[in-house]
């Protein structure tokens, strides 16, 4: 009787996420589409962290379903744009909203 409620609660859970799909916390998007914008957020930073005129720990990137949000403090407008740049040139990107302040 233990090992027959055992699978009846193991195939019930099954049957729960197979019918729910592989949904992750963040709203309504998907494993998959969470990796993708995990990859994102990590190849923005890589590229902030290579260029000198950006400063990576006073900005802010998060990503979600492909549109990326940067945030954060720049020294001028001009490493606003080029973070801003680099955002947009990164592969799978939809869309940039950029709301970086300058701060002199």
């Amino acid at each position: 009787m233990k090992y027959a409620r055992a699978i009846a609660f193991a195939t019930l859970a099954g049957i729960t996420i197979i019918s729910a799909g592989c949904a992750v916390g963040r709203g309504q998007e998907t494993a998959g589409a969470y990796i993708d914008d995990a990859a994102i957020t990590t190849a923005i930073k890589a590229k902030f962290a290579q260029d000198k005129t950006v400063s990576m720990t006073a900005l802010s990137v998060e990503t979600l379903n492909g549109t990326v949000q940067l945030s954060g403090f720049a020294k001028s407008a001009a490493e606003k744009a080029q973070a801003e740049n680099l955002a947009r040139d990164t592969k799978n990107v939809r869309a940039v909203r950029n709301d970086i302040v300058v701060r002199p």
